[in-house]
């Protein structure tokens, strides 16, 4: 397979470019919009105001607590060094783990205002989450960036700038924590489950896909290996969500849905 380079920028107009990058953030949250309208019909105490609340909460946290997240776990000498740089998003730098602690954030001052319990909450978002992931691959993907380690496997892809095959870790992750991790959501959520346990299986699951696809992707440039030559940043950070998934689950048995 050979990479397609595209343009990351989508649309040019002159007085403002649009990136491809940003367009997946934008299908993430309609998308996100849409599966959240569809279980409210479904579920008890959710209304159409909640709804629109709940999108726009959450995606002030994940835009904010990416960016921030990103700039803290895998760039801070040059955060430090130049703090505007924050605000230069356009060609990528967003972390999932520093989104991931934005939204549940934002969760909590969504569950103040409407008086909702917090695993009610995040139990109800968990699904919505994994197609937004996987359309933020994309977006790496599309920016030519977080690219897996060079291979000659026929999985491999070869990217013409570079002159070597490497693993499109992107789409790996794009796979495994958009679609595959949906799918067991979804599926898993469309029955009456104990609270938390919902919010537990993403936790498992993502933080497992994460930190295997992590064997294959090249770790940040900035940070390297932390540790035995093979742990990184993105595994670091995993662990806690598996332990605590796990943890959950557990508690979860002697809850009610």
């Amino acid at each position: 397979m050979i990479y397609p380079t595209i343009n990351p920028i989508a649309l040019d107009l002159g007085f403002a470019q649009i990136y491809w990058y940003g367009l997946m953030y934008l299908l993430a949250f309609v998308t996100a919009y849409l599966l959240a309208n569809y279980r409210a019909k479904q579920a008890r105490g959710w209304n159409s105001q909640q709804i629109e609340d709940l999108i726009f909460y959450g995606a002030i946290g994940v835009i904010v607590g990416g960016r921030l997240g990103y700039m803290l776990f895998y760039n801070l000498p040059n955060f430090v060094a130049d703090p505007l740089s924050i605000f230069a998003i356009q060609g990528g730098g967003m972390s999932f783990h520093g989104g991931f602690l934005g939204v549940l954030l934002a969760m909590a001052l969504f569950n103040r205002k409407y008086k909702k319990s917090f695993f009610v909450t995040m139990d109800f978002v968990a699904p919505l989450v994994p197609l937004g992931l996987g359309f933020g691959r994309i977006g790496n993907f599309i920016n030519g960036e977080l690219w897996g380690k060079v291979t000659t496997s026929p999985l491999g892809m070869y990217i013409q700038e570079q002159g070597v095959s490497r693993y499109p870790s992107q789409l790996y992750e794009a796979l495994l924590e958009g679609l595959v991790l949906f799918v067991i959501l979804w599926i898993f959520s469309n029955k009456p489950r104990p609270l938390m346990s919902v919010s537990a299986l993403f936790l498992i699951f993502y933080g497992i896909f994460r930190f295997i696809i992590e064997f294959v992707r090249v770790p940040d440039e900035q940070l390297g290996y932390l540790a035995f030559d093979w742990l990184t940043m993105g595994q670091l950070l995993s662990l806690p969500m598996i332990v605590l998934g796990i943890y959950l689950f557990y508690k979860s048995k002697n809850r009610q849905a």
